[in-house]
């Protein structure tokens, strides 16, 4: 099952997040400004932002498999029909459907993810799945510049998503949903929105976002027009870096497990966050190499919260509100995301690389402010005290 969603998760963030990879191409060959090419690759985001609530709401009530095969099979079809449209209009049309099919994906595997596991292996369950991000855009940094090189943009879009059906074939054939005993034998909880503790912790997640899609979004771009790399040799860097970035959240997810919480990591890595994005932006005034190492650092560091949040928010939601939880989690990263990738191209068009970049190191030092590490806390302990003590047999359960 783990596989399954890591797998889903990275074909799918292959196809919607890897657009930026193709970014040099098209500003080259279709004349496109930098605000048009970055709002054309926030495209899938607008689609992710529309129906993500939907599709976790679908989950909670019809369940993962049929969740992820639905929507991916969308993702893939969309995708393929995509390849064979050119204008800018009814490019940018078709990848935001893509974006709204498969935001399936981002909702249902990590629901999945969290049926199949209890509470001391979930941070590192999580963060596994959460590697299918960063391991689809290393995966779209290899593939797509080279892919367009030979054969324009319709082949680099038609082999990601004929994948796309090939993996939601094997979750058809062998994906399963978590047994779902805990909704037949207590009542049903009310909505955790009640409390504002998962508003803050969305809000938070939403700002750490900003840093995360900046460098998804420009890197390579910056690494061509500015430092004179080929597509091609930036691409691969950037995929190597996205390794890092799957490591730093398989780490994150791990840390989380042996503190018992996942706020107290989230604020200090929003906290690296900054940093490392400040580092970037003074690198970048200042032209020097040291400025790859930077944009390497930051993407790492960057991406290495994501899982901690996601994992926060199905625990303080509930098995029975984590689809819709999730759900609202990505809508609202998704809607800072697709607001980063043409305002930081505007800055970035307008006074450069280093001040777009620190404009955006402002985000992760207010989503590190508003992480709520004591809220979590308290529902930890008030969990705690109405469960009570637990026996040597229920701790080896």
């Amino acid at each position: 099952m783990l596989t399954l969603g890591t797998s889903a998760q990275a074909i799918a963030s292959c196809l919607l997040f890897g657009l930026p990879f193709l970014l040099p191409y098209l500003l080259r060959t279709e004349g496109l400004t930098l605000a048009q090419g970055g709002a054309l690759v926030a495209a899938p985001s607008l689609g992710l932002v529309v129906t993500l609530i939907a599709w976790g709401a679908f989950a909670d009530r019809y369940g993962e498999r049929l969740a992820i095969a639905i929507g991916l099979g969308l993702t893939g079809v969309i995708g393929l029909a995509s390849a064979t449209v050119s204008g800018l209009g009814g490019r940018a049309v078709l990848f935001a459907l893509m974006g709204a099919a498969g935001a399936s994906v981002n909702s249902a595997s990590g629901r999945l993810v969290m049926g199949w596991f209890g509470v001391h292996q979930r941070g590192l369950a999580m963060g596994i799945r959460q590697m299918g991000q960063p391991l689809g855009f290393g995966l779209a940094g290899v593939l797509l510049p080279p892919l367009a090189a030979r054969g324009g943009l319709p082949f680099a879009l038609a082999v990601p998503a004929t994948t796309c059906l090939l993996v939601t074939a094997a979750v058809v054939l062998f994906a399963a949903d978590p047994p779902h005993e805990e909704a037949v034998t207590q009542p049903r909880p009310g909505s955790p929105y009640r409390r504002l503790i998962l508003w803050r912790l969305h809000a938070a997640s939403s700002l750490l976002a900003v840093p995360q899609f900046a460098t998804a979004a420009f890197s390579a771009e910056y690494l061509v027009s500015q430092r004179g790399w080929d597509a091609t040799t930036a691409g691969q860097l950037l995929a190597v870096v996205a390794l890092g970035g799957a490591a730093g959240r398989l780490g994150a997810g791990r840390w989380s497990d042996l503190v018992g919480n996942r706020l107290g990591p989230m604020r200090l890595i929003a906290m690296a966050a900054c940093l490392s994005t400040v580092w970037v932006a003074v690198t970048a005034s200042t032209g020097v190499s040291l400025v790859v190492l930077a944009l390497a650092v930051a993407s790492i560091v960057s991406v290495s919260d994501n899982g901690l949040g996601f994992t926060a928010t199905a625990e303080l939601a509930g098995r029975v509100w984590s689809g819709r939880a999730l759900g609202v989690q990505n809508t609202m990263q998704n809607v800072a995301a697709f607001a980063t990738a043409p305002l930081v191209g505007l800055l970035a068009g307008s006074y450069g690389f280093g001040w777009a970049f620190a404009a955006v190191a402002v985000f992760p030092a207010l989503g590190a402010w508003l992480t709520p590490v004591k809220g979590e806390r308290q529902v930890q302990s008030a969990a705690a005290q109405a469960t009570g003590p637990q026996t040597t047999e229920d701790q080896k359960t």
